[in-house]
C-alpha cells in the first residue's frame, strides 16, 4: 500500500541483466523529528508500481534534504548493487551469494572509482580552486576509509558487527540477502570513524598528492592493503 506522504524523485535509469530500470528516491517523515528514505526501481516495460522492486528504508536523516544530498552522493555502481540486492530479495531471480564482507568490499571500491574516476595517474594533481573535483576525492577518500576497516576484521565478526549494526529494523531475514542493508551499515561505520572534515583533508591533500595517489592505487588496482 502506498504511504500518502511519501515523496518520490525520478534519479537515474540502472542496468540488470540487459533491461532498463526506473530508480526513485521516495523519502517520507518518521517519528521524533527525523526523515526517512528509500530507493524504488521499476522495470522500463511497466508502468504499475505493482512491478517494482524496493530497498529497506535505508536513509535515516533529521531533514529531507540531508537525504537528497545523500542520495546524489552515490554512484551508479552502488545502484546497480542495491537493485541486484532488491531483485533477489523479491524472489525475482537466483543468484549465489558471495561473502557479505567481500561484497560489501567489491561494492564500495567501484562506488569510489565511480565518484571520483580513475584519477591515480592524474598530473597535476586538483588545482586548489577545482573544490568539485576536490569534494568527489573526499567522498571517494571516505568510502576507502570504510573498505580499509571491513578489510581489517574478520569475516565472521564482520557477519556479527552486521548482524549488531541492523538490530532492531524491521529486516525480513528469511531472504538471506542483506545487501540492500549496506548503505546502513557503511552509514554507521563512517559515523565511528575519525574522519577529517573536508577542509582539513583538502589541506592536506594538496600538500601530499602523492601520498594519497600511492595509497588508492594500491588499494583499487592492486587489490591489498596498503
Amino acid at each position: 500500500m502506498t504511504n500518502p506522504s511519501e515523496r518520490r524523485r525520478s534519479v537515474a535509469f540502472v542496468k540488470n541483466g540487459g533491461d532498463t530500470w526506473s530508480c526513485f528516491l521516495v523519502t517520507f517523515p518518521g517519528t521524533e523529528q527525523t526523515w526517512h528514505g528509500y530507493f524504488s526501481f521499476r522495470p522500463s516495460h511497466s508502468e504499475l508500481r505493482a512491478d517494482e522492486v524496493r530497498t529497506a528504508a535505508i536513509f535515516v536523516e533529521a531533514s529531507e534534504a540531508e537525504i537528497h544530498d545523500k542520495a546524489r552522493s552515490l554512484g551508479r555502481p552502488l545502484l546497480m548493487g542495491l537493485l541486484d540486492s532488491a531483485i533477489h530479495a523479491c524472489g525475482l531471480k537466483n543468484a549465489a551469494d558471495a561473502h557479505l564482507r567481500g561484497r560489501f568490499r567489491s561494492l564500495l571500491t567501484a562506488n569510489s572509482v565511480e565518484i571520483a574516476g580513475e584519477w591515480t595517474g592524474e598530473a597535476p594533481p586538483p588545482a586548489l580552486g577545482e573544490i568539485e573535483r576536490l569534494r568527489s576525492l573526499y567522498e571517494s577518500y571516505r568510502l576507502d576509509q570504510v573498505s580499509h576497516l571491513i578489510c581489517l576484521v574478520d569475516p565472521v565478526h564482520f557477519e556479527e558487527a552486521v548482524d549488531a549494526i541492523l538490530a532492531g529494523e524491521s529486516i525480513d531475514f528469511r531472504t538471506k540477502d542483506r545487501v540492500q542493508f549496506a548503505m546502513m551499515v557503511v552509514d554507521h561505520i563512517e559515523r565511528l570513524l575519525p574522519l577529517p572534515e573536508f577542509e582539513a583533508w583538502a589541506t592536506d591533500f594538496l600538500a601530499n598528492p602523492e601520498a594519497y595517489r600511492l595509497y588508492t592505487h594500491t588499494l583499487h588496482r592492486e587489490g591489498r592493503l596498503p
